[in-house]
């Protein structure tokens, strides 16, 4: 064996070794939605290049929100990474619970992230998480069952538009809903979709001065609205309908529209899952002619808690899954149809994702959710479907529950609200905001 090819190989396994010694195995808490279900699939390519493994705890949503708010806020060190979103990010940043990520790669180019994303993920301008996807929510609907019905979906349709098509497309016969929405209960389940709802109704949670707002006209002619349309148009038990569950019912053909996350577009439209495929329109979330759509702002992210042993590992992993690089990974392998969303603004200006038929009014819908003006009325806190303030997820949490209990006909809509008002005000009382 000649010198040169002696000091290749001592090098290489040099390499191996170092590569071994500083590796690291990373747990991961994270959501079971399909993008974040086809990332674990693709983590051997991120062992491959860093060493690093991956230990995946994959939760449903309420689940994942509870275990890691009880995880960090009690420093009790089960995850070196956490899938959260934009309610968290800035509050547990301001706490001091998160790792800032002001120190990423130039190669990363962070000044890629949406603004509107990189801002909901940050705390007094540094970024605490990183946007796996990003979203907004529209109307996917059955282009056929609405020709059907004899009628056209506009670009930006009204809610009244929407429950009259709802009924029209309706064939109980033929187990076909006119329209699937989400009831369960769960601050950022049903309670993210009927909060949104609010907005284009007049209606928010909190006036100037703190003081709940459940016993407004808005807030009862919303939910009089959704009961009214579920009955008529949805799907038995939707009460008990989330995200997941209304993608199930949609791709098996059970739904004539379907109003939720931007990123279920590529589900829907995915052959191998969706009996539907190539038969679904896309449209903005509705109005009420008020100025405001019933549209969410949302990312899922990646963060570090702050005393995790593994940080500059971590680091690595939310380089590799929040990239371009993966994009163009995920993009390699399965479509453009099927990247991550909403995340970076490079996405939206590559000719190949522009050719994607959701690409634009994902864009659109993401643009038109503005966390600092949401409602119609002026309200004195930041979010779109959430009220950015530590005590919102534990109140949004009972309330969602009140509602839910309304869909199932356990209660009225008057008594729920009137419980929800009072749930709301005595704990803002016990916060000390009024």
């Amino acid at each position: 064996m000649n010198t040169t090819i002696r000091a290749l190989l001592g090098a290489t396994a040099l390499t191996a070794t170092a590569m071994a010694a500083s590796a690291d195995n990373l747990t991961i808490a994270t959501v079971n939605n399909g993008d974040m279900i086809r990332m674990q699939g693709l983590t051997d390519d991120f062992t491959a290049k860093t060493g690093h493994t991956v230990e995946w705890v994959t939760l449903e949503e309420n689940v994942l929100r509870q275990r890691v708010t009880t995880d960090i806020s009690t420093k009790g060190g089960a995850f070196d990474i956490m899938t959260i979103g934009m309610y968290e990010t800035p509050i547990w940043g301001a706490n001091g619970w998160l790792v800032p990520l002001d120190d990423l790669s130039e190669e990363y180019n962070v000044d890629d992230i949406l603004p509107a994303m990189a801002g909901g993920l940050s705390h007094d301008g540094t970024l605490y998480a990183a946007p796996f996807y990003g979203e907004s929510s529209m109307i996917m609907y059955r282009t056929d069952l609405m020709e059907k019905a004899g009628m056209e979906m506009p670009d930006a349709p009204t809610w009244s538009f929407i429950r009259e098509a709802a009924a029209a497309m309706t064939d109980r016969d033929a187990e076909i809903n006119g329209i699937c929405l989400r009831g369960k209960a769960g601050w950022g389940e049903g309670g993210a979709f009927i909060t949104a709802m609010s907005n284009s109704f007049g209606a928010r949670w909190f006036d100037m001065d703190w003081n709940a707002q459940f016993d407004t006209q808005p807030w009862k002619d919303t939910l009089e609205f959704y009961v009214g349309m579920m009955n008529e148009s949805g799907p038995a038990g939707f009460a008990t309908n989330g995200f997941n569950e209304n993608l199930s019912l949609f791709q098996q053909g059970k739904c004539g529209m379907w109003i939720d996350a931007t990123v279920a577009a590529s589900f829907v439209t995915n052959p191998n899952d969706s009996t539907v495929a190539d038969s679904v329109g896309f449209a903005l979330a509705p109005d009420n002619g008020l100025g405001k759509r019933s549209n969410w702002l949302w990312a899922w992210a990646l963060a570090i808690p702050a005393g995790t042993q593994k940080e500059a590992a971590a680091k690595e992993f939310i380089e590799w899954a929040t990239s371009t690089g993966y994009i163009e990974l995920v993009a390699s392998k399965e479509g453009w149809a099927n990247v991550p969303p909403g995340a970076r603004t490079s996405l939206y200006e590559n000719p190949e994702y522009q050719k994607v038929p959701f690409a634009q009014k994902t864009l659109d819908s993401i643009l038109s959710a503005d966390p600092n003006n949401s409602t119609v009325e002026p309200s004195p806190y930041v979010g779109v479907q959430f009220a950015a303030i530590p005590e919102f997820a534990g109140i949004a949490t009972e309330v969602s529950q009140e509602f839910s209990a309304v869909y199932a006909g356990q209660q009225s809509i008057d008594e729920a609200l009137e419980k929800a008002q009072a749930i709301t005000n005595d704990a803002m009382e016990a916060a000390g905001y009024r």
